[in-house]
């Protein structure tokens, strides 16, 4: 068995992610010192590792709802793990090796406590407030075992086993990394789906306790299907926005969608492609029927759904509006998407997390090897104000080499 970990020495961690638009393995290679109040964290290296083609359509279909067999289920769970392997192999190829591994795993279904974002559950339930669930494929047990680094995944399973959604994971590391003496903050990531952290000012001593933090909506994956529909599989996504930049919004549309029952649901809540996914697509192309739209136009009204849903939830459920909006994930790079967030919200800065020192494509990949370097310390991951858990509690399942 190693050693525990010593929080004075920098650890070399390797914290791996794919998201809920399954576009790859986004791969980490971070040093990181300290706990949680003076955690220090370097980025060595960062690159993302396309999926196999096979894989990434058997995810999707997975993800979709398709029906499969335990032993289906057993042969992507071993391919997926095989694959966060290789890229925790070649992320560290030319670099000092790493001691640790976080991984994520590739989520394939998510349910909120009590069916709450989507999820309609049958009254044959065998409890009568269920729990939530989350599934990430990609077993920790064989990564350690491939790759002999001692590895930590199946983050969420502890944060929901004490009544809290799993999810967001990240704003206790974005309290640390991120916040700001004097300035509020939203650390928006736009990956599939999108999650802010409102960090308060630092300055007064309960701001730890003031953090919200939730799932705003759909991100890049209704977009990418919607390209991928559009496009009739010839695109798998709006490079910088630039199609739907070609486009006009159906603001009447927009205004229909943002109806729907999630955006109205109080914090804490969490969502997935269980909602925001290949039904919902359908739906939205049923209802833009009526108004005949152009594909550029039907692409610019679902981008306009993502940013609107965004500013809604921070004008509704903010305690109050942050001086600063730092952007993170895929979505971070859709130009179009950025510009129509900041007309959205006019006297609020809308960056990335890049302009304050981290890394805005591998911010989420950085977190779980964050988690991962805090569970081998014994120090709480979530934060019970972000996900409603009943406290606080240690993240991840340690896999010894």
């Amino acid at each position: 068995m190693q050693p525990t970990l010593q929080a004075a020495v920098p650890t070399r961690v390797i914290g791996l992610i794919s998201g809920t638009s399954v576009d790859g393995i986004d791969a980490a290679l971070v040093d990181i010192s300290g706990t949680d109040f003076d955690l220090k964290i370097e980025l060595v290296a960062g690159t993302t590792y396309p999926y196999p083609a096979e894989l990434r359509a058997k995810i999707l279909a997975v993800c979709a709802g398709e029906a499969i067999s335990m032993a289906e289920l057993a042969e992507i769970d071993d391919a997926i793990a095989f694959t966060f392997a290789q890229a925790a192999q070649n992320i560290q190829i030319d670099h000092q090796p790493a001691t640790l591994i976080g991984s994520h795993g590739q989520t394939v279904y998510h349910r909120p406590p009590g069916g709450r974002g989507g999820e309609i559950l049958t009254s044959h339930s065998l409890l009568s407030t269920p729990l939530g669930y989350s599934l990430q494929l990609g077993r920790g047990e064989l990564i350690a075992h491939l790759t002999r680094i001692t590895t930590v995944s199946n983050f969420r399973a502890a944060d929901i086993a004490i009544g809290g959604h799993g999810a967001p994971l990240v704003p206790r590391i974005d309290a640390f990394l991120l916040s700001h003496l004097e300035e509020g903050r939203c650390i928006q990531n736009i990956g599939g789906i999108g999650n802010v952290a409102y960090i308060p000012p630092r300055q007064n001593g309960d701001w730890l306790e003031k953090i919200r933090a939730w799932d705003t909506g759909p991100g890049n994956s209704l977009l990418d299907l919607a390209v991928e529909h559009l496009s009739a599989g010839v695109k798998t996504y709006d490079e910088n926005g630039d199609w739907a930049a070609s486009g006009t919004p159906c603001y009447p549309l927009v205004e229909q969608w943002l109806s729907q029952d999630y955006f109205h649901l109080p914090p804490p809540k969490s969502t997935g492609r269980e909602l925001f996914g290949v039904a919902y697509l359908h739906q939205c192309l049923q209802d833009a029927e009526a108004y005949q739209l152009s594909p550029a136009d039907m692409l610019a009204t679902l981008t306009e759904l993502t940013a609107a849903s965004i500013a809604h939830s921070y004008q509704t459920f903010l305690p109050q509006m942050p001086q600063r909006v730092l952007l993170c994930g895929g979505g971070s790079r859709n130009l179009y998407l950025k510009q129509r967030l900041q007309l959205l919200l006019p006297s609020i800065p809308v960056l990335t997390t890049d302009e304050v020192g981290l890394n805005a494509d591998f911010k989420e990949a950085i977190a779980f090897a964050v988690l991962a370097y805090w569970r081998n310390l014994d120090i709480p991951g979530n934060l019970p104000t972000a996900t409603g858990a009943s406290q606080e509690v240690l993240l991840g399942e340690i896999h010894q080499a």
